[in-house]
């Protein structure tokens, strides 16, 4: 198969064709995830409102959905927004809760056009009704859609997840619908808000930030983790190809030799 980003790439751009050329495609890790930080640095480096920066950064989610789209990888669960956000000054948080309305109608189409079906991993209670209307929106758009899921984690927190979750396994041993003595790793993870997706293989970071904040506390025990200081909105094809190679070239044992 040829690849859209071979085209492009091979045409001047000779560390991204460096990448490509390291990347075995039947070793592509099946979920990514992404934690987009650095929007607010990277505008301020600029002289320009925090604001800015999370525009910007909002238009690299779909250049890297595409990249992830053109090499194979399978679901793509990017933190939008945390359970911790909220804390943020008020004109960011509405900022950031209109963004959805901006993303969604000017990329849905090319997103269908490339088989990409939307699902979102998070809290609904508490979200504006105008950003539930664009998530839900795509989601129903996109359900038959059979290629890459594009997850974004909206409102979520890992240790909330992890809580909410006892709590229901508390629930269903008390009704008797679970028995204590089956609660398993598996059985565990199906009472996650990522039942439905395989746990991600690959973390990628931006910004130099070295934490998990929060995220997928649970589901990252295993998974492989890739830091740099580039900033969200900077974030390149050529980088997530570099992430890539360097997972490939990783061994991973899961505690075995």
């Amino acid at each position: 198969m040829v690849f859209k980003l071979v085209k492009e790439w091979l045409g001047g751009n000779k560390q991204a064709s460096a990448g490509l050329k390291d990347i075995e495609l039947d070793k592509v890790p099946a979920h990514v995830a992404i934690i987009m930080d650095g929007n607010g640095r990277w505008a301020k480096q600029r002289g320009l409102p925090r604001v800015a920066g999370h525009h910007s950064g909002m238009k690299n989610v779909k250049k890297i959905t595409m990249a992830a789209n053109e090499i194979g990888v399978k679901v793509l669960t990017m933190y939008a927004f945390s359970t911790e956000n909220w804390k943020r000054p008020k004109d960011e948080v509405d900022f950031l809760m209109k963004l959805p309305q901006e993303f969604f109608p000017l990329e849905i189409e090319e997103l269908i056009e490339n088989n990409v079906r939307i699902q979102m991993t998070g809290w609904k209670e508490g979200l504006p009704d105008f950003t539930l209307k664009a998530i839900e929106g795509a989601i129903e758009r996109t359900k038959n859609n059979t290629g890459l899921i594009l997850n974004f984690a909206l409102n979520y927190g890992g240790r909330k997840e992890m809580i909410a979750g006892v709590q229901d396994i508390i629930r269903d041993v008390q009704s008797g619908k679970l028995r204590a003595e089956d609660l398993d790793e598996s059985k565990f993870s199906s009472y996650m808000l990522t039942a439905d997706l395989p746990d991600p293989d690959l973390l990628i970071r931006t910004s130099g930030e070295l934490r998990l904040s929060n995220f997928l506390l649970w589901q990252l025990a295993y998974s492989e983790l890739w830091f740099t200081d580039a900033y969200w909105p900077e974030f390149t094809e050529s980088l997530f190809l570099q992430a890539i190679a360097e997972y490939q070239r990783r061994g991973r044992r899961f505690g075995g030799i």
